[in-house]
């Protein structure tokens, strides 16, 4: 019989909740896809109890975190964020997903919408997308010109420079999928009804731009090389492994106490 380095062989890991959840998960029943959920599934209990364990450092050292999540459409950086914070304490993180600015927000400073959902002590702020929106997005969609792109461009490095150097943590993790992957789940939220309301107008063009989309994720990476916070790249081709991935960097990045009690 099969065995893993835990000792536990494949009847044993089938012969769970986990295991049984995954053996029919979809409609074609598959031993791989169940012993993959299972190993999945125990990893990242395993380390949602290390990640209960960095937000009780930051916390008790008050420290002010900010993490940043990009990417293509339908990438998996709301999924990975979910499954970050869903162990972790709610009163002291929150996930910031800005709605297109306003009118108002528009005759502003780039940033200042942005810093205003920056962190306290004792807190981290996830945000779904940031203000690389200016980076990418919004120059692919004709939402920006291309002097407020080239300003943007201009002033980023300087300003994660201003943040890192007041004392917030910054950590940036770019989810890259490739085109026929994106397609796919496209396909999969237009079919599900609890996940439509996920499409937007940005969405249903993104197959069509996607050339635009990465030459300007291209001069984003360029332009920011030699910034003050570099770049975590994630393939996001398999959800599970991206999740596994992000998780693992962001604990990487935060020192704290791995063998404290919780």
């Amino acid at each position: 019989m099969n065995q893993n380095s835990e000792g536990k062989s494949v009847i044993d890991k089938l012969n769970t909740k986990i295991g049984i959840k995954g053996l029919f998960a979809k409609d074609a029943i598959s031993i791989e896809r169940a012993l993959r959920i299972h190993d999945y599934e125990k990893k990242l209990k395993k380390l949602q109890v290390q990640l209960i364990k960095m937000q009780a450092s930051v916390i008790e050292k008050n420290e002010r975190v900010i993490v940043i999540f990009e990417g293509r459409d339908a990438a998996g950086k709301g999924g990975a964020i979910r499954r970050i914070t869903e162990r972790i304490n709610p009163r002291h993180f929150r996930i910031v997903a800005l709605r297109k600015p306003s009118e108002e927000e528009r005759s502003q400073w780039y940033f200042q919408r942005y810093i205003k959902k920056f962190p306290k002590a004792g807190e981290i702020v996830f945000f779904d997308r940031s203000w690389y929106n200016r980076a990418v997005v919004e120059p692919v969609n004709g939402f920006c010109t291309k002097e407020e792109y080239d300003i943007f461009m201009n002033q980023v490095n300087d300003f994660e420079k201003m943040i890192t150097q007041s004392g917030i943590r910054l950590v940036k993790i770019y989810m890259s999928i490739n085109k026929k992957e994106q397609a796919k789940r496209f396909e999969d939220i237009k079919k599900n009804p609890l996940k439509q309301w996920k499409m937007t107008s940005v969405d249903e063009s993104a197959q069509e731009l996607w050339d635009e989309y990465t030459v300007y994720k291209a001069k984003m990476f360029e332009n920011t090389s030699e910034g003050a916070v570099p770049w975590k790249i994630i393939k996001a081709n398999r959800k599970t492994s991206a999740r596994i991935a992000s998780i693992e960097y962001l604990l990487s990045q935060i020192p704290y106490d791995k063998s404290r009690e919780v």
